[in-house]
């Protein structure tokens, strides 16, 4: 009786250790699997992280998943935060919902994920269609990540009837300006003059 039961705790046990290894294994095979997980936590904070996460590391195979939560959420922040990842996922309307953010309280967390992204060119669609406030805080987004062809986009706005627009739209040149002509000075010009110096 002793053998059998302790043969059964041995099985158990070897059972345990084979879930735990597998769920180990799948998570190094998976890195999108914690910040899933995550996103079934009562912590608010915690489900912010999880699709943060999950935008930053662009798991397109989670969509679905991603968009059954974002269904489901009340809290506003996390929402946000699950429409970000959407976009990154390809899901392209959930910009509207980032961008309309700027215009409340969540200013700094949309702002924070517009200015990740690679290329101006979506903003352009929204500057002619939000309000002035929104306006100001797109103008604000573009100063960070806009290029010369932002400057010929935002030249209406210098002629605004709203002076706040036209002092954002003049920062905003100002600093894409700046920006460009940092440029060059990144460039290094060390190597030439090396090879010029081992030279006899």
């Amino acid at each position: 009786m002793k053998k059998l039961l302790t043969l059964l705790l041995v099985i158990i046990f070897a059972s345990i250790a084979h879930a735990q290894e597998s769920q180990d294994q799948s998570a190094v095979e998976d890195p999108a699997a914690p910040a899933l997980k995550q996103l079934s936590s009562r912590d608010p904070l915690v489900r912010q992280h999880g699709a943060e996460e999950l935008a930053r590391l662009e798991a397109t195979d989670r969509r679905r998943i991603v968009e059954g939560y974002r269904l489901q959420e009340k809290n506003a922040r996390v929402k946000l935060a699950l429409d970000w990842a959407l976009y990154r996922f390809g899901k392209t309307e959930a910009l509207f919902a980032v961008v309309r953010d700027l215009d409340s309280s969540r200013f700094r967390q949309a702002f924070s994920y517009l200015t990740l992204l690679e290329t101006p060119d979506p903003l352009y669609l929204f500057l002619e269609r939000v309000n002035g406030n929104t306006q100001i805080k797109l103008l604000q987004v573009l100063a960070k990540i806009g290029n010369a062809e932002t400057i010929e986009r935002i030249k209406p706005y210098l002629e605004s009837f709203d002076p706040l627009i036209v002092e954002a739209a003049q920062e905003t040149q100002k600093e894409i300006e700046r920006r460009q002509e940092e440029k060059p000075l990144e460039k290094p010009t060390r190597p030439r003059q090396a090879e010029q110096n081992s030279s006899p």
